[in-house]
């Protein structure tokens, strides 16, 4: 086949993918790992942008993707001129712009774009419950102490449904944080930063780069 047919081929097969991923039960590893591999990431950006919706939801929706975040998430902010909807804009405010505010501001607007999309609308509730997680998380890399009242407001709850939340959160994911009743925060232990991963980091993303340089 020719360049142009093989990526016609592969576009299709990229959104008959959407049905197994969003619609079954489990989702197969090996699907993921097709649905958000390089070669498909540089089709979705060439013939089919609107897909990036699906590769935010897939990111939010499944745990185990997340050593895969730093690197889409840049493809998907490289793509934001062509596309970009309230599930991407969720994920470039957390991780590019570290804009809490802006995260849950598009968070409230993902509601809307989830329960009128046949793929995402039976999943509102785990995309609700993973982003706020993901608030949380990213929140705490950056902070040492905080207050409970505060990251309530980030994730749209109220400060005695965020204390518990936290508290099951931390048990569930075994972090290294405590709960300082009597100041009303969570303790965090950070870790001190890796200074070979900061270099791996800046040197990512060539290879994807490389594959939509023209010529």
């Amino acid at each position: 086949m020719s360049k142009k047919e093989v990526l016609l081929q592969r576009t299709w097969l990229l959104h008959w993918s959407l049905f197994p991923i969003f619609t079954a039960e489990k989702v197969e590893v090996k699907l993921l790992d097709f649905f958000l591999n390089e070669k498909s990431l540089s089709c979705i950006s060439l013939s089919c942008p609107h897909l990036f919706r699906y590769v935010a939801a897939c990111l939010i929706l499944q745990k185990r993707l997340k050593h895969l975040m730093k690197d889409t998430v840049w493809i998907i902010q490289h793509e934001n001129a062509v596309y970009s909807d309230p599930v991407t804009r969720f994920l470039m405010a957390l991780y590019v712009d570290m804009d809490f505010d802006e995260a849950q501001h598009e968070l409230q607007k993902c509601e809307k774009v989830c329960k009128v999309d046949y793929f995402l609308m039976r999943h509102w509730q785990d995309f609700q419950e993973n982003a706020r997680l993901l608030i949380f998380e990213t929140y705490c890399r950056i902070h040492q102490c905080i207050n409970i009242g505060m990251i309530a407001s980030k994730l749209n709850m109220e400060a005695e449904e965020a204390e518990v939340w936290i508290v099951k959160l931390i048990q569930n994911a075994k972090l290294d944080a405590r709960i300082d009743s009597e100041k009303c925060r969570v303790v965090m232990s950070k870790a001190p930063p890796s200074v070979y991963q900061q270099v791996i980091e800046k040197t990512k993303n060539l290879s994807f780069r490389s594959t939509m340089c023209p010529g």
